[in-house]
């Protein structure tokens, strides 16, 4: 009709956020889910070293204490670098991020970190060890022992553990949340019992 001006109804929908879903701005975000924190990735066989790389991808920290190994064929010596616990992986993220190692491949469980500062130290003092260039080897399992402090040498200062008099020049670097320590070669005379 000529004139007729037909009024169309609109609908207006206001544009809430979704409660599951979570702000891309970290200011906008609870404290608690930007704190950085350690988490240790129970990875899959032979996959910590492509965790690794996907850490670095992302920006993630992370740590992957490596060793080096020998292997020596008829003509040929070949030096491979191996994770010193193997099936592990530390990484620091946002709490936000934890959910993003959970689903990748490569990790088989992600465990959260009571002590974060314990962890830290023992994890500080294993790198310390390796960086110094300290003869280790891998101790698959944390006995009891006598706690010790080492007087001097490159690893001067750190707290440690041996299983026993007898065997006062292996020191144990201990990283209690696996169950698992390094041991370091130190003379016995660079020990004083605590």
């Amino acid at each position: 009709m000529p004139g007729f001006d037909p009024v169309i109804p609109t609908l207006s929908m206001a544009s809430y956020p979704s409660e599951s879903s979570e702000p891309d701005d970290p200011l906008l975000m609870e404290p608690e889910w930007t704190e950085l924190l350690w988490f240790v990735a129970h990875c899959r066989p032979r996959s910590e070293k492509k965790l690794a790389e996907f850490c670095v991808e992302q920006g993630y920290e992370h740590r992957l204490p490596l060793y080096r190994s020998v292997k020596t064929y008829v003509r040929k010596r070949v030096v491979f670098e191996k994770p010193l616990f193997p099936g592990y992986l530390f990484a620091r993220v946002e709490r936000r991020h934890r959910q993003m190692l959970v689903q990748n491949r490569y990790v088989a469980n992600l465990l959260d970190v009571p002590d974060q500062a314990e962890f830290v130290g023992q994890l500080d003092d294993i790198y310390r060890a390796l960086d110094a260039q300290v003869e280790i080897q891998v101790c698959p399992e944390i006995k009891a022992g006598l706690q010790v402090r080492i007087k001097s040498g490159p690893l001067r200062g750190m707290e440690a553990w041996v299983e026993s008099r007898a065997k006062m020049s292996d020191v144990h670097l201990r990283l209690d949340f696996i169950g698992q320590a390094v041991v370091a070669k130190i003379q016995a005379d660079d020990l004083e019992l605590i």
